[in-house]
């Protein structure tokens, strides 16, 4: 396995953040994730998409690094069956990668964001470790497992079941604790619970588990 992590940037909304890539790891550019590259000094490893969120000017740019570099770009079907951020992420499952940090996945048309979210599941299905990142808000998946969380942690916790039920699950260390529940994908009991300053742990004995952290502020 790979030892650094797989850094994908999609064309969602993103807002400017210092990414930190270190030299092992492998930087992909998902289709107009490659303007944000260069508006915040990241340069990519691999450039991938059918490109149609991209200007034109962009796409000049990508075809000249294509001319010197043909490694670095893969240019898809814009007909396929694997979304853009999908192709990007088998090929980091391909190269041995267990860590991926995912942004520019969250808003714009609705069905991306949760098209990215089941692109979180292909992950954890494949033994991987994945977080959607943005400023304000962290997504990640756990299954038949348990994560901790530091006690400084602040802002809000949202759990959701991704499957019909998930089994088993228990929250301690928040401000609504949780033993042994079931949850369901029907009824969303898990939404908007509180970091109090403790070391907080969700766990999940049966099924699968879509964790959202949020820094916004509190909606009911």
């Amino acid at each position: 396995m790979a030892k650094g992590r797989c850094i994908v940037v999609g064309a969602g909304d993103f807002t400017p953040i210092e990414i930190d890539k270190k030299e092992d790891d492998l930087c992909i550019a998902v289709d107009g994730g490659y303007l944000y590259c260069k508006l915040i000094g990241l340069t990519p490893d691999l450039i991938i998409g059918d490109m149609d969120s991209v200007d034109e000017n962009i796409k000049l740019e990508i075809s000249d690094i294509k001319k010197t570099n043909p490694e670095k770009v893969i240019e898809l079907n814009p007909e396929k069956d694997d979304t853009d951020t999908l192709a990007a992420l088998r090929i980091g499952v391909e190269r041995g990668y267990e860590n991926f940090r995912i942004y520019g996945a969250m808003g714009g048309r609705v069905e991306h964001t949760f098209a990215n979210i089941q692109c979180l599941s292909y992950l954890k299905n494949n033994g991987r470790k994945a977080y959607i990142m943005d400023a304000n808000v962290m997504m990640t998946v756990i299954k038949n497992e348990s994560v901790r969380f530091d006690k400084s942690m602040d802002g809000f916790l949202s759990v959701f079941s991704l499957g019909e039920k998930a089994e088993g699950v228990t929250i301690a260390g928040m401000k609504y604790p949780l033993s042994g529940a079931t949850v369901t994908n029907d009824y969303p009991i898990g939404i908007s619970n509180e970091f109090i300053g403790e070391a907080g742990t969700v766990s999940v004995e049966n099924g699968m588990l879509l964790l959202i952290v949020s820094w916004a502020d509190k909606d009911d």
